[in-house]
C-alpha cells in the first residue's frame, strides 16, 4: 500500500503544478456562494446535487444553469420535468418531483450551514429527497466546507488502482461504511496537505482532465 499511495502523492503533486491555481479559484468560487448567497443560491446547489445522481456532471451543470435559481425554486413539477426532458436528464420524472417536495428547505439551509458538518450532512440525508451521503457531501463542499470527501465511482476507482481499499464497494451507504472510506482518504489528504473537497478536484482532473464541480 506505501508504494502505491507514494506513487499517487507524486502523482498529485505533478497535477498541483499545473492546477492549482484554478483549483483555488473554484474553491473561493464555492466559498462564496456559501457566505454571500441566498436561500435560492444554495437551493440550487442543492438541486444540482440531486440531478447528478446516477447521471453526469456536465449534464447537472447544463441543467442548472438552463432551470436558473428561480426555476429551481418556483417552477411546477410538469415545467421543471420539460426542462429536464430537454437537457436530456435520466430520471426526468423522479428528480422533478424531488426538487419540488424538498423546497421546504428553503429558508433553513443558511442555518443549516451554520452548524457541526457532521450533523448537516445527516440531516440532509435523512430529511431531504434524492440526497444520499455522496450527494450530501457533493452539496456541502459546493458550499465551501473543505473537509468532506464525495466518494463518487471516479474516486473510488482511484482509491482501489492505489491500494487505499480493496474493492469498489456498492453505492449502499450507511454513515459508518462512508466515513470509514472518508477517513481512508483522508489519509492521502493529510499526505498531499490539501483538505478533502479540494483534494476531490485533483483526483476528478487525474481521471477526467477537467475541473467541474
Amino acid at each position: 500500500m506505501t508504494n502505491s499511495l507514494d506513487i499517487l502523492v507524486n502523482k498529485i503533486e505533478d497535477v498541483k503544478l499545473t492546477i492549482k491555481d484554478e483549483v483555488e479559484r473554484r474553491f473561493e468560487e464555492f466559498k462564496d456562494i456559501g457566505k454571500n448567497g441566498d436561500e435560492l443560491d444554495l437551493f440550487s446547489e442543492l438541486s444540482f446535487c440531486v440531478l447528478t445522481a446516477n447521471w453526469r456532471a456536465k449534464g447537472g451543470i447544463k441543467a442548472q444553469k438552463f432551470i436558473t435559481k428561480e426555476g429551481f425554486a418556483h417552477y411546477n413539477e410538469e415545467q421543471l420535468i420539460s426542462k429536464l426532458r430537454e437537457v436530456g436528464h435520466r430520471f426526468p420524472n423522479t428528480r422533478s418531483r424531488y426538487i419540488v417536495e424538498n423546497r421546504w428547505i428553503i429558508g433553513s439551509l443558511k442555518n443549516l450551514l451554520q452548524k457541526d458538518i457532521s450533523e448537516s450532512r445527516r440531516f440532509l440525508v435523512e430529511n431531504i429527497k434524492g440526497i444520499g451521503w455522496k450527494e450530501a457531501s457533493h452539496f456541502l463542499r459546493n458550499v465551501g466546507i473543505e473537509d468532506v470527501a464525495i466518494l463518487d465511482k471516479h474516486i473510488l476507482k482511484i482509491m482501489k488502482n492505489y491500494n487505499l481499499v480493496k474493492e469498489v464497494p456498492k453505492p449502499s451507504w450507511t454513515e459508518k461504511k462512508y466515513t470509514d472510506l472518508e477517513n481512508q482518504l483522508r489519509v492521502l489528504s493529510k499526505m498531499v496537505e490539501e483538505p478533502l473537497g479540494k483534494l476531490d478536484l485533483y483526483l476528478w482532473y487525474m481521471e477526467t482532465g477537467q475541473i467541474d464541480k
